[in-house]
Protein backbone atom coordinates (compact mmCIF):
# COMPACT_ATOMS: atom_id res chain seq x y z
CA UNK A 1 0.00 0.00 0.00
CA UNK A 2 2.87 2.15 0.46
CA UNK A 3 4.50 1.34 -2.73
CA UNK A 4 1.47 2.87 -4.17
CA UNK A 5 0.97 6.78 -5.73
CA UNK A 6 -1.39 8.33 -5.63
CA UNK A 7 -2.73 10.13 -8.54
CA UNK A 8 -2.04 13.90 -9.01
CA UNK A 9 -5.41 15.69 -8.28
CA UNK A 10 -6.05 18.00 -11.12
CA UNK A 11 -5.85 22.20 -11.11
CA UNK A 12 -9.58 24.29 -11.33
CA UNK A 13 -6.96 27.56 -12.39
CA UNK A 14 -6.03 28.55 -15.53
CA UNK A 15 -6.33 25.09 -17.28
CA UNK A 16 -10.19 25.05 -16.13
CA UNK A 17 -10.55 28.44 -17.87
CA UNK A 18 -8.57 27.46 -21.01
CA UNK A 19 -10.48 24.36 -20.89
CA UNK A 20 -13.99 25.96 -21.27
CA UNK A 21 -13.97 28.40 -24.15
CA UNK A 22 -17.70 29.30 -23.39
CA UNK A 23 -16.70 30.89 -20.00
CA UNK A 24 -14.08 33.64 -21.84
CA UNK A 25 -16.99 34.35 -24.16
CA UNK A 26 -19.82 35.00 -21.88
CA UNK A 27 -17.18 36.99 -19.88
CA UNK A 28 -16.71 39.54 -22.99
CA UNK A 29 -20.27 40.00 -23.88
CA UNK A 30 -20.89 40.69 -20.04
CA UNK A 31 -18.24 43.65 -20.21
CA UNK A 32 -19.42 44.87 -23.47
CA UNK A 33 -22.86 45.18 -22.15
CA UNK A 34 -21.16 46.97 -18.99
CA UNK A 35 -19.63 49.30 -21.25
CA UNK A 36 -22.39 50.03 -23.57
CA UNK A 37 -24.51 51.17 -20.53
CA UNK A 38 -22.09 53.33 -19.17
CA UNK A 39 -21.40 54.84 -22.87
CA UNK A 40 -25.67 55.49 -22.89
CA UNK A 41 -25.42 56.70 -19.27
CA UNK A 42 -23.09 59.51 -20.18
CA UNK A 43 -24.56 60.31 -23.52
CA UNK A 44 -28.12 61.18 -21.94
CA UNK A 45 -25.98 63.42 -19.28
CA UNK A 46 -24.58 65.95 -21.94
CA UNK A 47 -27.43 68.54 -22.97
CA UNK A 48 -26.26 68.71 -26.49
CA UNK A 49 -25.70 72.87 -27.57
CA UNK A 50 -28.28 74.59 -29.11
CA UNK A 51 -27.85 75.06 -32.97
CA UNK A 52 -27.17 78.51 -34.07
CA UNK A 53 -28.54 78.34 -37.35
CA UNK A 54 -31.95 77.24 -36.66
CA UNK A 55 -34.94 79.56 -35.54
CA UNK A 56 -35.82 79.82 -31.91
CA UNK A 57 -38.91 78.00 -31.12
CA UNK A 58 -41.90 79.95 -32.38
CA UNK A 59 -43.80 80.61 -28.82
CA UNK A 60 -47.61 79.89 -29.06
CA UNK A 61 -50.27 82.28 -29.77
CA UNK A 62 -52.44 83.80 -26.45
CA UNK A 63 -56.03 82.06 -27.57
CA UNK A 64 -58.78 85.37 -27.60
CA UNK A 65 -62.13 84.36 -25.83
CA UNK A 66 -64.97 84.61 -28.32
CA UNK A 67 -67.08 87.71 -29.15
CA UNK A 68 -70.20 87.83 -26.68
CA UNK A 69 -72.06 89.50 -30.10
CA UNK A 70 -72.65 86.44 -31.00
CA UNK A 71 -70.21 86.55 -34.00
CA UNK A 72 -68.57 83.45 -34.95
CA UNK A 73 -65.81 84.59 -37.17
CA UNK A 74 -62.85 84.80 -34.34
CA UNK A 75 -60.47 87.48 -34.12
CA UNK A 76 -56.67 86.59 -34.10
CA UNK A 77 -54.42 88.50 -31.98
CA UNK A 78 -52.27 89.33 -34.88
CA UNK A 79 -54.94 91.53 -36.66
CA UNK A 80 -54.67 94.87 -36.72
CA UNK A 81 -57.38 97.70 -35.37
CA UNK A 82 -59.71 99.69 -37.47
CA UNK A 83 -58.17 102.91 -38.86
CA UNK A 84 -58.84 106.02 -37.10
CA UNK A 85 -59.76 109.57 -38.45
CA UNK A 86 -56.63 111.69 -38.63
CA UNK A 87 -56.58 113.89 -35.43
CA UNK A 88 -59.43 112.34 -33.99
CA UNK A 89 -59.57 109.90 -30.98
CA UNK A 90 -62.68 107.00 -31.42
CA UNK A 91 -64.09 108.72 -28.35
CA UNK A 92 -63.92 112.32 -29.73
CA UNK A 93 -65.19 111.57 -32.73
CA UNK A 94 -67.65 108.60 -32.22
CA UNK A 95 -66.33 106.06 -34.28
CA UNK A 96 -65.74 102.43 -32.52
CA UNK A 97 -62.70 101.95 -31.88
CA UNK A 98 -62.56 98.54 -34.20
CA UNK A 99 -64.33 97.55 -37.06
CA UNK A 100 -63.14 98.49 -40.89
CA UNK A 101 -63.86 102.10 -41.74
CA UNK A 102 -67.09 103.06 -43.98
CA UNK A 103 -66.33 106.13 -45.79
CA UNK A 104 -69.54 107.85 -47.30
CA UNK A 105 -70.42 107.34 -50.66
CA UNK A 106 -72.06 110.43 -52.30
CA UNK A 107 -75.84 109.86 -53.69
CA UNK A 108 -75.98 110.10 -57.57
CA UNK A 109 -78.30 112.74 -58.40
CA UNK A 110 -80.48 112.49 -61.56
CA UNK A 111 -79.10 112.89 -64.83
CA UNK A 112 -80.57 115.81 -66.47
CA UNK A 113 -80.28 115.72 -70.48
CA UNK A 114 -80.88 118.96 -72.16
CA UNK A 115 -82.46 118.74 -75.63
CA UNK A 116 -82.60 120.86 -77.87
CA UNK A 117 -84.72 121.53 -80.73
CA UNK A 118 -83.47 122.48 -84.20
CA UNK A 119 -85.58 125.59 -85.42
CA UNK A 120 -86.95 125.12 -88.64
CA UNK A 121 -86.26 127.94 -91.19
CA UNK A 122 -89.19 128.44 -93.80
CA UNK A 123 -87.81 127.67 -97.50
CA UNK A 124 -88.16 130.81 -99.56
CA UNK A 125 -86.96 131.51 -103.20
CA UNK A 126 -83.32 131.80 -103.08
CA UNK A 127 -81.20 134.85 -103.04
CA UNK A 128 -79.46 134.80 -106.39
CA UNK A 129 -80.55 132.99 -109.11
CA UNK A 130 -79.57 132.33 -112.97
CA UNK A 131 -81.23 131.80 -116.89
CA UNK A 132 -79.49 130.12 -119.19
CA UNK A 133 -79.88 131.32 -122.87
CA UNK A 134 -77.87 130.77 -126.74
CA UNK A 135 -77.51 134.27 -127.66
CA UNK A 136 -75.67 133.22 -131.15
CA UNK A 137 -75.02 130.05 -132.89
CA UNK A 138 -72.60 129.70 -136.25
CA UNK A 139 -70.28 127.09 -137.33
CA UNK A 140 -67.95 125.79 -134.91
CA UNK A 141 -69.56 126.97 -131.84
CA UNK A 142 -71.84 129.73 -129.98
CA UNK A 143 -72.11 132.16 -127.37
CA UNK A 144 -74.39 131.46 -124.57
CA UNK A 145 -75.05 133.33 -121.73
CA UNK A 146 -76.38 133.01 -117.99
CA UNK A 147 -78.51 136.15 -116.77
CA UNK A 148 -77.51 136.32 -112.44
CA UNK A 149 -80.44 137.75 -110.54
CA UNK A 150 -80.01 139.17 -107.39
CA UNK A 151 -83.69 138.64 -105.57
CA UNK A 152 -82.73 139.45 -101.85
CA UNK A 153 -82.92 142.36 -99.72
CA UNK A 154 -79.18 143.06 -100.11
CA UNK A 155 -75.61 143.58 -102.56
CA UNK A 156 -74.61 139.69 -103.04
CA UNK A 157 -71.68 137.54 -104.84
CA UNK A 158 -72.09 135.03 -107.23
CA UNK A 159 -70.49 132.31 -108.34
CA UNK A 160 -71.64 130.11 -112.10
CA UNK A 161 -70.44 126.81 -112.62
CA UNK A 162 -71.08 125.58 -116.06
CA UNK A 163 -70.66 121.94 -118.04
CA UNK A 164 -70.24 120.71 -121.30
CA UNK A 165 -70.03 117.11 -122.84
CA UNK A 166 -66.25 118.10 -124.55
CA UNK A 167 -65.78 121.20 -126.13
CA UNK A 168 -63.31 124.25 -125.36
CA UNK A 169 -63.78 127.16 -123.91
CA UNK A 170 -62.81 130.29 -125.42
CA UNK A 171 -63.55 133.29 -123.33
CA UNK A 172 -65.80 134.25 -120.44
CA UNK A 173 -66.51 137.67 -119.39
CA UNK A 174 -69.53 140.16 -117.64
CA UNK A 175 -71.21 142.71 -119.68
CA UNK A 176 -70.77 146.44 -118.08
CA UNK A 177 -69.07 145.25 -115.11
CA UNK A 178 -65.78 144.19 -113.60
CA UNK A 179 -64.80 141.05 -114.45
CA UNK A 180 -64.47 138.25 -112.18
CA UNK A 181 -62.42 134.89 -111.81
CA UNK A 182 -62.49 132.35 -113.97
CA UNK A 183 -61.37 128.49 -113.77
CA UNK A 184 -61.76 125.34 -116.23
CA UNK A 185 -61.46 122.15 -115.30
CA UNK A 186 -62.50 118.97 -117.33
CA UNK A 187 -65.46 119.51 -119.04
CA UNK A 188 -66.16 122.95 -117.99
CA UNK A 189 -65.46 126.13 -115.92
CA UNK A 190 -66.57 128.09 -112.83
CA UNK A 191 -66.70 131.87 -112.70
CA UNK A 192 -66.77 133.89 -109.44
CA UNK A 193 -68.07 137.38 -109.96
CA UNK A 194 -65.84 140.26 -109.21
CA UNK A 195 -68.30 143.10 -108.09
CA UNK A 196 -71.52 142.03 -105.94
CA UNK A 197 -74.85 142.62 -107.52
CA UNK A 198 -77.35 145.19 -106.07
CA UNK A 199 -80.64 143.92 -104.70
CA UNK A 200 -83.07 143.47 -107.13
CA UNK A 201 -80.53 144.18 -110.21
CA UNK A 202 -78.80 141.65 -112.71
CA UNK A 203 -75.41 140.58 -114.31
CA UNK A 204 -75.21 139.15 -117.72
CA UNK A 205 -72.01 136.31 -117.61
CA UNK A 206 -70.96 135.20 -121.04
CA UNK A 207 -69.07 132.98 -122.78
CA UNK A 208 -67.61 131.48 -126.32
CA UNK A 209 -67.41 127.96 -126.64
CA UNK A 210 -66.29 125.73 -129.62
CA UNK A 211 -67.21 122.37 -130.88
CA UNK A 212 -69.66 121.90 -127.86
CA UNK A 213 -73.51 121.07 -127.56
CA UNK A 214 -75.52 124.25 -126.91
CA UNK A 215 -77.22 122.29 -124.10
CA UNK A 216 -75.48 121.96 -121.27
CA UNK A 217 -75.13 119.35 -118.84
CA UNK A 218 -75.25 121.15 -115.72
CA UNK A 219 -75.65 124.63 -114.90
CA UNK A 220 -75.75 126.37 -111.02
CA UNK A 221 -75.37 129.59 -110.04
CA UNK A 222 -74.14 129.18 -105.80
CA UNK A 223 -75.68 125.63 -106.32
CA UNK A 224 -78.82 126.52 -107.33
CA UNK A 225 -79.91 125.32 -110.71
CA UNK A 226 -80.62 128.13 -113.82
CA UNK A 227 -83.59 127.99 -115.87
CA UNK A 228 -83.82 128.38 -119.39
CA UNK A 229 -82.42 124.79 -120.39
Amino acid sequence: MSGMRRAPRPSHGPVAIASSPWVVVLAGVVVMVVLLIVALGAYRGRSPAPDAGSPPPALPLPQVPPDPSGDPTPTSAGSSAAPLVPGLSPRASGLPSSGPAVSPTPMAGPTVTATRTPTRVPAGPPAVTGRYRVVQSFDGGFIGEVLVVNASGGPRGWTVRLEFSGGRLVTAWVEGAPQGTLRQFGGGFTYASGVDVPPGGSAPLRFHLERASTTPRGCTVDGVRCSGF
